[in-house]
């Protein structure tokens, strides 16, 4: 049985001979639909990010697991996390159906799979601080429902997204989010309408659960890794005006933070880095909680 995501529009029957023009243009009214189709969902995502942070904030890991298209979208979600929002990578964990090579190429049967999904996560010993977020257009891939299961029952938070209504993927999550986008201006290519939704739903979730982590302060990106010269300047901007202090200081304080820039902006408001450090581990690294914490308790 095809599920929505899979079948025929039949406004689109004749799509290879349509002026290339008009073709264009219906696939991007079908990606702006795409995310009109989001607005329902807001709400399930912030419950998901906020069950999610809480979770990490007990010092948990975040999964991410999938087949296909829908893998590749999760897989690079979870990979900029890290430069970003400076996330470890030893807190980052990937069930891809196929291994990671399936990122670059297909394996074919992979998303059959369910044994295989179900001994990774358990490998990996997902457990009660553990966040995995599963990913399938059609909300009924083996492998992503079978992972989902086995994180639920280590008690791991589950969070599913998949493209169609009442599927097991959605209905094995403790936290599912329907991104329902219907059919695809062409059938059952799920990398378009589909694919569009997925990865604006898991840019707002992930980003969301940073928020609630306090990796993102006054709307800047202040646990970004510096990994090239522009970063370091947009590093050295966001210590001089976050702390109101010159670009001197700005980056001697960032050198002596080793460009931490949380670390940072502290050391330019005359902390030391021990007591920064200090000051942000008592607070899970949130830089507004420490800065509040320091106004209320100044040396």
């Amino acid at each position: 049985m095809l599920t929505n995501t899979e079948s025929l529009d039949a406004r689109f029957a004749d799509i290879d001979i349509w002026p290339l023009e008009s073709a264009v243009e219906a696939m991007l009214e079908g990606q702006m639909a795409a995310l009109t189709s989001l607005k329902s969902q807001t709400g399930a995502i912030a419950l998901a990010a906020t069950a999610a942070a809480e979770r990490l904030t007990r010092g948990g890991r975040l999964a991410y697991a999938g087949a296909g298209t829908s893998g590749r979208v999760a897989a690079q979600d979870g990979v900029e996390l890290g430069p970003t929002f400076g996330w470890p990578p030893e807190r980052m964990v990937y069930f891809i159906a196929g291994g990671m090579a399936a990122l670059s190429q297909s394996v074919e049967g992979a998303e059959d799979d369910a044994a295989t999904a179900r001994a990774a996560v358990i490998a990996a010993g997902l457990g009660p601080d553990d966040v995995l977020i599963g990913v399938a257009a059609s909300g009924r891939t083996p492998f992503t429902v079978a992972a989902l299961d086995a994180a639920r029952a280590a008690g791991a938070l589950t969070i599913s997204l998949a493209n169609n209504a009442a599927t097991p993927l959605l209905l094995a999550a403790d936290h599912p989010i329907l991104a329902e986008t219907g059919s695809e201006v062409i059938a059952g290519s799920t990398r378009m309408q589909a694919g569009t939704a997925q990865k604006a739903v898991l840019n707002m979730l992930s980003t969301a659960i940073m928020l609630r982590l306090g990796r993102v302060y006054r709307g800047q990106m202040v646990d970004m890794i510096i990994s090239n010269a522009k970063l370091q300047k947009r590093a050295q901007i966001m210590v001089r005006d976050l702390a109101a202090c010159s670009e001197a200081v700005a980056i001697t304080s960032l050198e002596a933070a080793q460009n931490n820039i949380r670390l940072a902006i502290l050391i330019a408001l005359g902390r030391t880095r021990a007591n920064a450090e200090a000051l942000l581990a008592a607070q899970n690294g949130d830089l507004r909680a420490a800065l509040n914490q320091e106004k209320s308790c100044p040396d």
